[in-house]
């Protein structure tokens, strides 16, 4: 049974390649905001091109930060791309301070490297365990960013629960590529543009989804 995919249209970017890409590895996709289709499909993604403080306007515009905290207070899977993996941590220094949806502890700085932007294939230290890298954990994938985590998130704000696995790269200074957190996960790279390695991990993403959950009680009876 193909898995039923959200692609978030927050105006956050061109998510097309990202459409496709779910497509090819076997997924039904729909592009779109609209509420029920978000808390009704299988897995939610959630991409962002840009400046941190302007992909979270355009989520708020649209209610996305509502909807991501709905589906994660259900267990339903969320996956973050590029500056979608940014945003879900507490906040950012790009550009002033900006607040994230805080779903992470961690700020979001520019990268220390002698060359900045990050544009190109770096290979990732995959973590202990990774379901997303498996199969590809000794491969290169495709970045473009100036600003990432450069703190590691497994140390919990609440300390409760399995900490999440976090998955490193490196350009100047080490960062967070990826994390793997229940029902939430996130890359700091592009899987759509990684080519066999990124379709390898998109559909290791889709393994994981369930299928058979239906929309919350008050979801049906408004």
């Amino acid at each position: 049974m193909k898995r039923r995919v959200v692609v978030l249209d927050a105006g956050t970017g061109n998510v097309r390649s990202a459409v496709r890409a779910l497509e090819r590895a076997g997924a039904d996709v729909r592009l779109t905001a609209e509420a029920e289709a978000v808390m009704d499909a299988d897995g939610l993604v959630v991409p962002g091109v840009g400046a941190f403080g302007t992909v979270m306007d355009k989520l708020r515009a649209v209610g996305a930060d509502r909807l991501i905290e709905r589906r994660l207070a259900g267990g339903l899977p969320v996956l973050g791309i590029c500056v979608g993996l940014q945003v879900l941590f507490e906040s950012s220094r790009e550009r002033g301070h900006h607040e994230g949806l805080g779903q992470w502890p961690g700020t979001v700085e520019r990268l220390d490297a002698p060359v900045v932007p990050h544009m190109g294939w770096s290979r990732v230290e995959a973590a202990e365990g990774s379901r997303l890298f498996a199969g590809v954990e000794g491969e290169r994938f495709y970045f473009v960013h100036s600003y990432g985590v450069l703190s590691d998130p497994s140390e919990r704000l609440d300390g409760r629960g399995d900490p999440p696995l976090v998955t490193w790269a490196r350009h100047g200074t080490r960062f967070v590529a990826a994390v793997e957190d229940g029902p939430l996960s996130a890359t700091q790279f592009h899987p759509e543009k990684s080519s066999d390695a990124g379709a390898r991990l998109l559909g290791n993403w889709l393994s994981t989804l369930p299928t058979t959950h239906r929309r919350h009680q008050h979801d049906r009876h408004p």
